[in-house]
């Protein structure tokens, strides 16, 4: 997982970034994409989410995606959880979880087997470009609050009893141990 940031050009007009340039970015290791030895990995596909406060969207996990996020504009909590090894069927121990306020301009780059989820702390605006294009296939999930992960959530944010806003497949992702269980072997 890699955490960086965009350079903003402002003046009185407005702004403008630069969100993503191939020719100064590192190449891309196929092992983060969930690619083959040896394949030549490249982003495919992007696209911009819009939250209003007190949405929550994840916990996803790709096996053959890295995901490569831009805040264009909001603030939002993310979590990460690394499930690599348990992915691979050398887990066992609890993930290690990664969480942070994010706000413009801040940049997250986020391997495949590693799970993700965000909570829009205010009105946010999501770039992300994937190396995938997507087709259903690798949307994978686990419940949010999953309490033997333990992911610190903050209460939501703009809704009357502080829980989050979740879409219908967040809502019915399994635990962790479910998910796991049913990828194995």
């Amino acid at each position: 997982m890699t955490w960086g940031s965009v350079v903003r050009r402002a003046d009185e007009r407005g702004s403008f970034r630069e969100l993503w340039r191939e020719d100064t970015a590192a190449p891309l290791d196929p092992r983060a994409t969930g690619g083959a030895p040896g394949a030549q990995p490249r982003f495919v596909q992007a696209n911009l989410s819009t939250s209003v406060a007190g949405v929550l969207r994840g916990l996803h996990v790709h096996r053959r995606q890295l995901d490569h996020w831009i805040v264009a504009s909001g603030r939002a909590f993310v979590a990460l959880v690394d499930l690599r090894d348990a992915l691979a069927g050398r887990g066992g121990e609890t993930p290690a979880i990664e969480t942070r306020s994010v706000g413009p301009d801040t940049t997250v780059t986020i391997p495949a087997g590693v799970a993700h989820g965000f909570l829009a702390i205010e009105p946010l605006e999501l770039v992300y470009l994937v190396t995938n294009l997507h087709d259903g296939s690798d949307e994978l999930g686990f419940a949010w609050d999953d309490a033997a992960v333990g992911v610190p959530w903050p209460q939501a944010v703009g809704t009357s009893d502080g829980r989050p806003i979740l879409s219908n497949r967040d809502r019915a992702n399994p635990p962790l141990a479910k998910l796991l269980a049913r990828l194995a072997p």
